[in-house]
């Protein structure tokens, strides 16, 4: 079993052709030499949680919502990717006392309104998210589903939304007040808390006012760049599968699990891991919903245990983390050269995309982007990316923002980073559409004959 299909996001999912219907060209390089400005700074973050290898983290905070201070610096582009708010467990915890999951929890406050359509990548009728399918068939406790988007959460997205408006339109003057689709982009995975998510988010942004109709594409399961996709990449499966099963094995995990499950009253037999657990007691947290002060305190513990799984699985593992965001950072990267390439002729780009993603998402992003800080992305976090053009030598630059602190990428020198620098530092994981079907077709040595 996968890592993702322990957390819960991916599951037990229909098997797909191999149809690679990506949104992404082949990359494209600009060559122009830039400068390097700034030097690193680095503070440590008080966190309940500990870092467990400081030392390997390479991205540093600098300064929360703000702009480039440079005066001689103009925003081109912005890039937003940001996890869902909070929702409802992926699956209940198989104890005696659960918690009781009423729909009234999950009704939308008049002010995360905001009208929109979904369709497909070109345009068609919205998927069918097999994802959803499998939610809607766990009921919880209370009535609701699984895995659905909350009242709290929408209130989360709705806050981004606002914050995000504070600096790109009244700050920085570089959106317009109102949503115009000329200048938005909008794409979510298929999945209803997203897509709700991302309503509440725009609807903060642009305060619910538009100027023509807002579309959120969105693909089929096995076509999904926004995730990691293990029913369109069989290398990632497998690879994964092997390096789960050594994290499980690793001293202290199988002791530490059965004493959390001893402490909350879960019979061993009901198989409940680290994830589940996890998962349940960060959503009872986030919504204040009864429970006792030991399950609280055990959250703490839990947490440590999905990093530590996580960062054994995935971190320094180069193929690994292009199979899971190297698509997605190819498009990401295309998006930055567009702007560049338009802005030598009359062509007007779009300012804004918008990804509406998940927390298995952002964590490989994170250790590809050498920022991970040993902490689960919670709820409605953004990792935003900036382009800026200085205006006198015309040279480009990157900017990278987590939850909105300033962060400087492993091998960038400073958080506004020449964007020679930092497309020279996501090279290693960028894949192009031709690649990532190479390298998730390749056979993986001795796993074949495992699985």
């Amino acid at each position: 079993m996968s890592i993702w299909t322990r957390v819960g996001l991916l599951g037990t999912m229909f098997y797909c052709m191999h149809r690679k219907r990506m949104v992404y060209a082949d990359e494209r390089r600009d060559g122009t030499e830039h400068r390097r400005e700034g030097s690193s700074h680095r503070r440590d973050d008080a966190h309940h949680q500990r870092d467990d290898a400081p030392h390997r983290r390479e991205g540093t905070h600098r300064r929360r919502d703000g702009a480039c201070s440079s005066r001689d610096h103009e925003l081109q582009l912005v890039q937003v990717m940001f996890r869902h708010g909070a929702r409802t467990p992926l699956k209940p915890m198989p104890h005696k006392e659960q918690v009781e999951w009423s729909p009234s929890l999950l009704d939308a406050p008049d002010h995360t309104q905001f009208d929109y359509t979904v369709t497909n990548l070109t345009g068609g009728p919205q998927p069918l998210s097999t994802h959803e399918q499998r939610y809607r068939s766990v009921t919880l406790k209370g009535g609701s589903f699984a895995g659905q988007l909350t009242t709290v959460g929408m209130l989360q997205m709705c806050k981004l939304g606002e914050r995000l408006r504070k600096t790109y339109v009244e700050d920085q003057k570089f959106l317009s007040p109102v949503f115009k689709p000329s200048e938005v982009f909008v794409r979510s995975t298929n999945i209803v808390r997203n897509v709700e998510s991302t309503r509440c988010l725009l609807a903060g942004l642009f305060q619910q006012q538009q100027e023509g109709p807002v579309t959120i594409v969105t693909a089929e399961s096995c076509d999904e760049i926004l995730f990691p996709n293990y029913d369109g990449c069989k290398g990632l499966k497998l690879l994964t599968n092997n390096k789960m099963l050594n994290a499980s094995s690793q001293p202290g995990m199988s002791e530490e699990l059965k004493s959390l499950q001893q402490e909350i009253g879960i019979d061993r037999e009901n198989n409940a891991g680290f994830f589940l657990i996890f998962d349940n007691l960060l959503a009872q947290e986030v919504h204040g919903l009864p429970g006792t002060l030991v399950l609280k305190k055990l959250l703490r513990r839990t947490e440590r245990r999905v990093i530590d799984i996580v960062s054994y699985v995935m971190e320094r593992n180069r193929e690994l983390l292009q199979m899971s965001v190297g698509a997605f950072l190819h498009t990401v990267q295309q998006n930055m050269l567009d702007v560049v390439k338009c802005s030598k002729s009359t062509k007007k780009s779009r300012k804004l995309f918008l990804y509406a993603v998940h927390d298995v998402t952002l964590i490989p992003l994170l250790m590809a982007l050498g920022i991970f800080d040993k902490k689960w992305p919670p709820y409605a976090s953004d990792l935003t990316l900036e382009l800026y053009r200085h205006k006198r030598s015309d040279e480009w630059y990157a900017r990278l923002c987590y939850r909105g602190e300033e962060q400087v990428v492993r091998g960038c020198r400073s958080g506004l980073c020449p964007l020679e620098d930092f497309m020279k530092a996501i090279s290693g994981y960028v894949l192009t559409a031709d690649e990532y079907q190479t390298i998730c077709s390749k056979p993986i040595k001795g796993e074949e004959q495992k699985h």
